[in-house]
Order: structure tokens, then sequence, then C-alpha cells
């Protein structure tokens, strides 16, 4: 048996080149299979294709047929974010450009640990974060950004630095519509159990977070979302980041959805006050349209990130960092890093804040066209007015069990892909537009398919 062929080096790009070919086949045969949005049949029906695609995991003998089997049946097997009829999460379609960047990166292969494994990717990252630091914080006198895995690390980071800023301590005080990543990661750290504070719509309101403030002891650090995951709806930020001042909290915001809208000279001022934030949690494999994954965390204040530095003397030992060697260390809690910012630097690059701006508004104006579609429709209750891309509607007069009912047999069918929300208690469906492709007609199919399947 030969060896197998590298990715990098000399004969990368050549050993890469045929197999590109079957990979692209491969995706195009599974998705003419799959025939739209999401496999038929349901987990089990899904598994047991999968199961025989794969055969045994790791045979005897190697089958050089298996990359075009295995991406086929991956393919076949998957939810397309793409398609216009899968709109339940913030799972966005990549672009392109950006998934061939990815590709790019998987090759080379750097580890953003030290310097001499990735000289020119921790050069790329140290300007992109510079530059989208700047755009987070752009009156702050010495911001800075981590790269992140998304939303869920960027939160944690942000506890774990309010907590060492605080000394050791600080609670967490949170709107109920905050994301379940921040109770979780205040149980990870060992803090105390959060505050919730109850708003309407589960929006953070600022005389109830006054209230709270006054009667919980500090230190505090109190979580606004910009985005929540089940209404998109925006906490007021300037208000919230008053009361912090007066009472002497911290402020994170997770704007990991609605951080998008920076881009956007339309929408941009839907997220006034965001750069009164101590940290920032943004995601661009969601209104940033990256694969997975290419989260960010924002801070005003880069001697924060202090907290994280490590040393370890064969990645940053002194002396190579008083020669002038990069020490990528206090740059994340993880270790080994792929370059995430490469993607993310082509994009920005090919794309320009007007392109991005552009995927920006087409989407958050599908949502409109679209509330307006359910606002004039006879059958059906929409939640009202869609602050991002997320709109919320239900088949007026149905009972919970038939909107779940409703959403299952689309999804058992591979008919549509929508999410589901309880902001006042009762269930509606939920359609996240994430794909500037969608056209308004997609949008009146995917209306007519709950319609066609809700009973009567």
């Amino acid at each position: 048996m030969s060896m197998p062929s590298l990715a990098a080096g000399p004969e990368g790009p050549g050993a890469l080149r045929p197999l590109l070919g079957t990979v692209l086949d491969a995706l195009a045969a599974g998705g003419r299979a799959r025939g739209g949005p999401l496999p038929g049949g349901g987990p089990a029906a899904v598994a047991a294709r999968m199961r025989a695609a794969v055969g045994d995991v790791l045979p005897q003998e190697g089958d050089p047929d298996a990359l075009r089997r295995l991406v086929q049946a991956l393919a076949e097997g998957a939810a397309d974010p793409a398609d216009p009829l899968c709109a339940a999460h913030l799972h966005c379609p990549p672009l392109a450009v950006a998934t061939a960047a990815d590709l790019a990166a998987s090759a080379l292969n750097p580890s953003l640990d030290s310097w001499d494994q990735a000289p020119s990717a921790s050069a790329l990252e140290a300007l992109v974060t510079s530059a989208l630091a700047a755009e987070v914080y752009p009156r702050a006198p010495a911001p800075d950004c981590l790269v992140t895995t998304g939303g869920t690390e960027s939160n944690q980071l942000a506890l774990l630095l309010a907590r060492e800023a605080h000394g050791g301590r600080t609670r967490l005080v949170a709107g109920a519509g905050a994301h379940h990543s921040l109770t979780r990661a205040a149980w990870l750290l060992g803090l105390p159990e959060p505050v919730v504070v109850h708003g309407p719509a589960g929006v953070l309101d600022p005389a109830a977070l006054d209230a709270a403030l006054s009667a919980t002891p500090g230190p505090l650090l109190v979580a606004a979302t910009a985005g929540t995951t089940d209404t998109g709806r925006i906490d007021p930020l300037p208000e919230i980041a008053g009361r912090c001042r007066a009472h002497g909290a911290r402020l994170h915001v997770d704007a990991a959805y609605g951080g998008g809208l920076l881009f956007s000279d339309r929408y941009r001022g839907r997220l006034a006050g965001l750069d009164a934030a101590d940290t920032v949690t943004l995601d661009l494999h969601k209104l940033g349209w990256q694969p997975v994954a290419a989260g960010l965390l924002a801070v005003r204040d880069a001697r924060d990130l202090t907290a994280l530095h490590q040393r370890a003397d064969y990645l940053n030992a002194d002396d190579d960092t008083r020669a002038g060697l990069p020490d990528l260390l206090g740059r994340s809690p993880r270790t080994t890093r792929r370059p995430d910012v490469l993607k993310i630097a082509v994009t920005l690059s090919t794309l320009g804040r007007t392109g991005l701006g552009a995927l920006v508004d087409r989407v958050c104006g599908l949502a409109r066209e679209f509330a307006a579609l359910i606002a004039a429709h006879p059958r059906f209750e929409l939640y009202g007015r869609p602050a991002i891309s997320t709109v919320l509607f239900r088949p007026a007069g149905a009972a919970d069990d038939a909107v779940a009912a409703v959403r299952r047999t689309l999804l058992a069918g591979g008919r549509a892909v929508l999410g589901r929300a309880r902001p006042d208690g009762r269930l509606w469906l939920k359609a996240t537009l994430l794909n500037p492709h969608a056209r308004p007609e997609d949008l009146a199919a995917l209306l007519e398919l709950v319609e066609g399947h809700t009973p009567r």
C-alpha cells in the first residue's frame, strides 16, 4: 500500500485537486438524493441510512471510495441551511468564499498556541481582531478582541473576566431571555446562582433591573442580550448601561445574533449603547455567513485579558517573549486553535462593509416581508414585528399540541425546518431567516406548507 498523500507541502495542492472534485460531486449527489431542506423519515431512518453507508467503521483494509461514499451520505442526511425552507435556528448558509478559505486553513493546519506554529496566522489574527474591536468600541482607547468557538465560549470568557476583575467574585444578573450558556458558565466557574430579572417578552426591563441591582449584594455582572434566541429581541442597552453605571456593576452584552447589525448602515442604530459594555459576544457564523466556528469576544479594555495569561516554557518562554516572539497563550483558554480568523478576514476583505451590510439588510427585509404576509393571512397569528430576522407565528386558534405536531410532521417529512419558542407561555413556530437568497415566493410556500398540515 502506498503512503497516503498530505494536504500541505509541495505535493498538497496536486493531491487535493482530484479529491475536491470527488467531494463536490458527492455533495451534489447527496443533495439531489435528499431533495429538500431535511432528510425524510426522522431520526431512526436517518441513522439507519448512515449506518448502511458507513458499514464497518474501522475495516481491516481501507476503501478508496470512502470519501465519496461518506460525504454523499452526510449530505443526503444533512439539514441544509441554504434551503429557504430550513429556517429554524441561528444556523446560516456559509458563503462560498469563506468556505474556500476554510479549506486553506485546514490544509495549512496552523495551530495558534505558539508563533512558530502559526507565523502568518497569528499576524493575521492580530490585525483582524484589532479592527473588529475598534468596530465595537470606536471611542475606546485600548479595546481588544479574541477569536472563540462561538457564543457559549465567549459568554463563559466574559464571566471569567468579570470574576477576575472583581477579585475572584461576581454574581450574574440577567434577563429571562438570556442565553442558557450564561447560566451554565456561572455554574462552571463556581459562581452563585444567577439573579433572573423578568420582563415583558423576555426583554431585560431597566426598572426591574434597577430593583434587582439594589437588592443584590455585589460585585455584580449584568448580562444584556442583543438578539435573543427565541424572538430576536434587543434589550434597551443605553438604559441598562445607565443602571449599571449607577450601581457600579459590570456589563456584558451577548450580541451573538444581533452583532452582525454593526455592518449595516440601516440597522446598526439598533445596537446603540453596545460600546458601553465591558465585554461583547459576537458570532459571525450567524449574521456573518461563516462556516462554524467564527465566534468573537470584544473587550473594551485590553488589560482585562491579563487574567488569561499562562506560561509554558515550550510555548512562550520568557527569553523568547523578550526577543520579540508573540505570546499567544493569553489569547484563548484553548491551547490548540485552528485559524478561524482566515475565513473571517477573507470575507471582510472580499465583501467589504457594503457587501456585508447588504446581506444583513436583505435578511432583515425578508423578515419584515414574512411578518407582513402572516399578519395579512386570516388563518395565522403574528407574534410581533421582527427585531432582526426572526419571525414568530402560529395557526390562529390552534392548541399548543397542534402547533407542535405541525412542526414535527414537517420535520419527519423533510419538508420544512421550523423552530419553536414560548415567549408568552404559548407555543409559537419560529422562522429565523438567514438566507439572503430566499425569495418572497419561498416565504409564501413555507406558510402554505404550515397551513396545509394544520388540522382544521
